[in-house]
């Protein structure tokens, strides 16, 4: 085993505290394997380490990702996702595969899944925005992170009012989803479009309420003005 990795587990173990270890899993649905961290604590020791491996060619740090994933534990998850966030400068076209690999194979929960996707997947896209084919390819997963994903990795470029269409048509594409995490994925990226596109987002949402989950719903009117909030909550359901 690499030393770095050697030095992180160390410095989790010692940073581990039983308690919040216990109180982490109601979080969850979920069982989840987890050190017991504040997600700030992790964060302070992926970037510690990072800057002994920021030098690195790409690839070894992939494998070291992939090392740190294959553990299970949440927080040696979180520092993935700071590592694979911080190499955003040096993504190239062919990483999407990596990427699609790890969440296909090792996130099995939505705090990982959101982490990762939010940021290393939101700036691919930015950069090679060809790629949301692919992201809309992944709503029809038997994967419920990979469906998940294809709607959060747009949440971060959403909120700045990017890609609204394609937005949209990934939310169209997991309209029926009955999984309630993809509900909220979903739900969660119409409501970080409507803080720019407000009123794309309540017409999509007055179309679709008659079979739209609840869940998702509420989700995505959570961010409009009171009247439009009363009005997409008019009856109308399935």
């Amino acid at each position: 085993m690499d030393p770095i990795l050697t030095a992180i587990r160390r410095e989790l173990t010692n940073h581990a505290d039983p308690a919040l270890r216990q109180t982490s899993q109601r979080f969850f649905k979920e069982a989840i394997t987890c050190y017991g961290m504040k997600t700030a604590t992790v964060i302070g020791i992926a970037k510690k380490y990072w800057k002994e491996i920021k030098d690195r060619p790409k690839a070894e740090i992939f494998a070291l990702c992939e090392e740190l994933y294959t553990s299970g534990f949440l927080e040696e998850s979180f520092i993935v996702s700071e590592w694979a966030h911080k190499l955003s400068g040096k993504y190239e076209r062919e990483d999407l595969a990596v990427f699609r690999h790890w969440i296909d194979t090792y996130i099995t929960n939505w705090a990982s899944c959101d982490g990762f996707c939010n940021h290393t997947i939101g700036d691919f896209i930015e950069q090679y925005p060809e790629y949301i084919e692919e992201l809309k390819r992944w709503t029809k997963s038997d994967n419920r992170w990979m469906r998940r994903a294809a709607a959060v990795s747009l949440i971060v470029p959403a909120k700045h009012g990017k890609f609204l269409e394609e937005s949209i048509a990934i939310a169209d594409l997991l309209l029926m989803d009955s999984d309630d995490m993809v509900q909220k994925g979903y739900g969660w990226l119409l409501k970080e479009a409507s803080r720019k596109h407000t009123d794309d987002v309540f017409r999509y949402v007055q179309k679709n309420k008659k079979v739209m989950p609840r869940t998702a719903l509420r989700y995505a009117i959570e961010l409009m003005p009171k009247d439009l909030k009363a009005e997409a909550m008019k009856k109308d359901w399935k």
